[in-house]
């Protein structure tokens, strides 16, 4: 698939099969999401995959939106000991925001559907996406990103729009 129809194609799927996802995949996917740029190349990155059942029951109920049932979950986290110091620290919410939409965009030309949902920055979803995984401090989740064989196809779509560009000569 080109990368102008991936771009377009690309969609919140919210509905999946019971179709695992193959091992070799969920490999591309994190090659993927660490080919992203990293401020400073610090890759605060952390992934974690999930495909225990238990353990995607009590993500779908830890934050808002999160209800999805599909075979997969990886959640993304920034780990505050690998991040810039001080004030640059927030850096790696850009970072691991690169690394998900590499994911997003390399499950479309795999065939699989995938959503991004969002954990950072309310605080009761970080805490239960935390305790749900056994994350220390240092590791804030940004996202849960459930990812699987689609069960629906919605349409492609360019949301291009003029007045939201300004040109400074």
């Amino acid at each position: 698939m080109e990368l102008k129809e991936a771009l377009l194609k690309r969609r919140s799927i919210r509905r999946f099969t019971d179709k695992s996802v193959p091992e070799e995949y969920v490999n591309e996917l994190l090659h993927a999401a660490m080919s992203g740029p990293s401020a400073c190349n610090k890759t605060p990155w952390e992934f974690y995959v999930i495909t225990n059942e238990e353990t995607l029951l009590k993500l779908r109920k830890a934050a808002r939106y999160s209800n999805i049932a599909a075979p997969l979950a990886v959640v993304v986290c920034g780990n505050l000991s690998k991040a810039l110091p001080s004030q640059l620290a927030p850096f790696w919410i850009q970072d691991c925001s690169a690394a998900t939409e590499n994911i997003l965009l390399r499950a479309v030309d795999m065939g699989l559907g995938a959503v991004w949902c969002g954990v950072h920055p309310m605080k009761r979803a970080e805490k239960n996406v935390s305790e749900a995984l056994g994350l220390s401090e240092k590791e804030i989740p940004l996202n849960i990103i459930y990812i699987g064989y689609p069960d629906e196809e919605p349409s492609s779509r360019d949301q291009f729009d003029d007045k939201k560009v300004f040109y400074i000569e």
